[in-house]
């Protein structure tokens, strides 16, 4: 009995006649983001923050020892942000006078399906931007070319602009080679990788750079098992969303990295079967969060919240993460914006040779 209430895929509490927390599956652990001693015997109301006042239709499904059902309520705990839920309360049979809690949250799967929308406009965007950079390097060259040859015919003053001519041409083919790189369609190099040491070269770097001025809070949970990923990819993500909270957050501000295991994600591959993303990484900065008219739209291609903003930054860090197999999502509130990557573990016909 205990391995099935474990294995429950979805978060849920086993509660008490008296409305207190009996039990509590990893599900819902990872849901709320408490601990089982934290939701031990606390008052469901007192732990749980559901926008709705069902208190009293509770109350009546218990005594009656009938089923409830509530949709599209915001749910959240002190350790996370609402989230919409259906909810259903069952009585347990052969328990007594418990109850059963089930949470249904409802931006799972539009957000796993965004997420894979977001993927493809990237490719395609990245794409399309790699084939313009290939055909506009050409004739830079021959721009290039022209003016170093009629330079040797001008006097020293007049070759100040062909050295101008020179000088842009050359930063321009620069940029283009940085756009080129964003159309790498290669298989990422996946190797078994400790997310911990990744996450603290990214930290190191974004500290004596462009984070110098952020208080890097390290909450780590230091038994997660390796993950199976590109460690050059990641990085290059990890840095990336540094960089943004870095900018988002302003002197005196603050970036969480938290990492922590749970066991219940999967998403399902193009291939039908389910892939488990158990590992997950948080970067939670203290700014003023993402503006509303983008927030849900922040993985597309060109959508972007800064002034002069590419908008492909976020687009490729979405690429990156669906190329190994992961998930990208985010939450943001004032005050509060979480970035989660959602990574796999090595696959068991591999443990053998790591």
């Amino acid at each position: 009995m205990n391995a099935l209430w474990n294995s429950l895929p979805v978060p849920a509490l086993l509660l008490n006649p008296n409305d207190t927390i009996a039990q509590s599956n990893p599900a819902a652990e990872a849901f709320l983001n408490l601990s089982t001693r934290a939701l031990k015997d606390g008052l469901l109301w007192d732990t749980v923050m559901i926008d709705a006042q069902l208190e009293t239709a509770y109350a009546r499904a218990s005594a009656n020892r009938t089923s409830l059902f509530i949709n599209d309520v915001d749910v959240s705990s002190k350790e996370r942000p609402p989230q919409q839920c259906n909810i259903q309360f069952a009585p347990l049979l052969d328990g007594g006078d418990q109850m059963l809690m089930i949470f249904e949250p409802r931006e799972m799967a539009a957000r796993l399906n965004k997420s894979a929308k977001s993927v493809r406009a990237a490719r395609s965007a990245i794409g399309m931007a790699e084939m313009l950079a290939h055909e506009i390097k050409n004739p830079l060259a021959g721009i290039t070319g022209a003016a170093q040859l009629l330079s040797m015919t001008l006097s020293p003053e007049d070759c100040e602009m062909t050295d101008l001519i020179v000088e842009e041409s050359r930063r321009i083919v620069k940029l283009l080679e940085q756009v080129e790189q964003f159309g790498n369609l290669q298989p990422p190099n996946r190797s078994a990788i400790n997310i911990h040491d990744v996450l603290d070269r990214a930290r190191q770097s974004a500290s004596v750079g462009f984070g110098a001025h952020m208080m890097m809070i390290e909450d780590y949970d230091p038994s997660l098992p390796l993950a199976y990923v590109d460690g050059d990819q990641l990085l290059q993500v990890l840095l990336n969303l540094l960089k943004n909270a870095s900018e988002a957050g302003g002197a005196g501000g603050s970036i969480r990295l938290h990492t922590f295991y749970e066991p219940s994600l999967r998403m399902k591959r193009d291939d039908g079967t389910a892939a488990h993303l158990p590992l997950q990484i948080e970067v939670i900065d203290d700014g003023p969060g993402l503006p509303p008219d983008i927030a849900s739209d922040v993985f597309e291609p060109f959508i972007s919240g800064r002034e002069n903003g590419t908008g492909l930054g976020l687009a490729l860090v979405s690429k990156l993460i669906a190329d190994v197999g992961g998930w990208i999502s985010v939450d943001s509130e004032p005050g509060r914006t979480t970035f989660r990557l959602s990574l796999p573990t090595i696959p068991a016909d591999l443990k053998g040779d790591v």
